[in-house]
């Protein structure tokens, strides 16, 4: 009985030591000096024991270097950046010995064609060399069909591979309904059906207040026809007297008739169109939408009185007066009309 229990706890110990029986690392390389200097490693002092070694070093195995005398302490640079590819340490430290993983970007692979590498810290404080290099993989190239071409439009590019894009247009007039940029896709085909063009129209214009429409009147106008506005007697035409059709279906902007304005005053002169005229002498006694008038104001001291001007604008049918000016009286302008403020001496 004894002899069996024995025997068992025997077999489960062997089991265990086979299971952690620790990995035996292979040989330490014999230094060779061209590999080195190929390699581009500094090699620290050859040691075939501890004894050969300064205090604080070891005799431990650095690469192509073999065993040399390095202190355990060094650490390599570290976080190392290498193109396209992602370094990570497997241990956590980056001193002598540790290992780091690198692994290259999705879409990259290294020279060799595998996607993952490792590389040491050495005793010369750097990673073993060569440092792995990631280039783009070289794939297919995927390329789409030639795009539909659409009735009154068309597109423009002319890379149809994986990736790529083109953009539709519509022949003035028309306007663009559905995606107007496509794009061709890993499988080979465009990623939105083709769009069409619809031509455009406009509704009939809006006539304006106090003045007419000059058009063939019709239900519907087409992108770039034109009609005319006028305006009736006595008012002026502000802004354009000709509308388009636009692209997007609307009227560019409509004008406007504004009115004119009955100068304000009765018994002095004023400055029009660069005269100096009386109000009778101005046609129905109106100016126009955006005219100037410049107006006679009195200025006064001890011993002194001229006149000098304010100038005023018409503005759809308003024309203000200027607050330093005064209407004569019907007595100053009959018995001393030498004395009215725009006769006398200018300031």
């Amino acid at each position: 009985m004894k002899g069996n229990f024995y025997f068992s706890l025997l077999f489960k110990l062997s089991v265990v030591w086979a299971v952690f029986e620790p990995v035996v690392s292979e040989p330490c390389p014999i230094r060779g000096e061209s590999r080195v200097q190929t390699n581009g490693q500094m090699c620290q002092r050859p040691c075939t024991s501890n004894a050969d070694c300064p205090r604080r070093r070891k005799c431990l195995c650095d690469g192509l270097c073999g065993l040399s005398c390095v202190s355990q302490g060094r650490t390599c640079l570290w976080p190392l950046e290498i193109e396209n590819a992602e370094v990570r340490l497997t241990t956590g430290a980056h001193s002598f010995g540790k290992v780091a993983e690198v692994t290259c970007k999705p879409g990259f692979k290294m020279l060799e064609g595998q996607e993952v590498t490792w590389i040491q810290c050495q005793g010369d404080r750097k990673w073993s060399r060569p440092l792995p290099v990631c280039k783009a993989e070289i794939s297919q190239e995927i390329s789409c069909s030639f795009p539909d071409v659409i009735e009154n439009g068309f597109y423009r590019g002319s890379d149809f591979s994986q990736g790529k894009s083109i953009q539709y247009f519509c022949h003035p007039g028309y306007a663009l309904e559905g995606f107007g940029e496509n794009y061709c896709q890993e499988d080979g085909t465009w990623r939105f059906p083709p769009p069409s063009c619809h031509q455009v129209f406009c509704p009939p214009p809006a006539e304006i207040e106090n003045g007419y429409l000059v058009a063939v009147q019709k239900p519907q106008y087409e992108v770039s026809e034109m009609v005319y506005y006028l305006c009736k007697k006595a008012f002026t035409l502000d802004g354009s007297n000709r509308v388009v059709c636009l692209a997007n279906g609307t009227w560019s902007h409509k004008p406007t008739c504004r009115s004119r304005c009955k100068i304000p005053v009765k018994r002095s002169r004023f400055i029009y169109y660069d005269s100096k005229v009386w109000v009778q002498e101005v046609v129905d006694g109106v100016v126009q939408h955006l005219d100037t008038v410049s107006f006679y104001c009195r200025l006064s001291g001890a011993d002194f009185t001229c006149s000098y001007t304010v100038q005023s604008q018409c503005f759809d049918g308003t024309l203000p007066l200027p607050d330093c000016y005064e209407e004569p009286t019907w007595l100053q302008y009959m018995l001393f009309p030498k004395r009215l403020v725009s006769e006398i001496t200018p300031c």
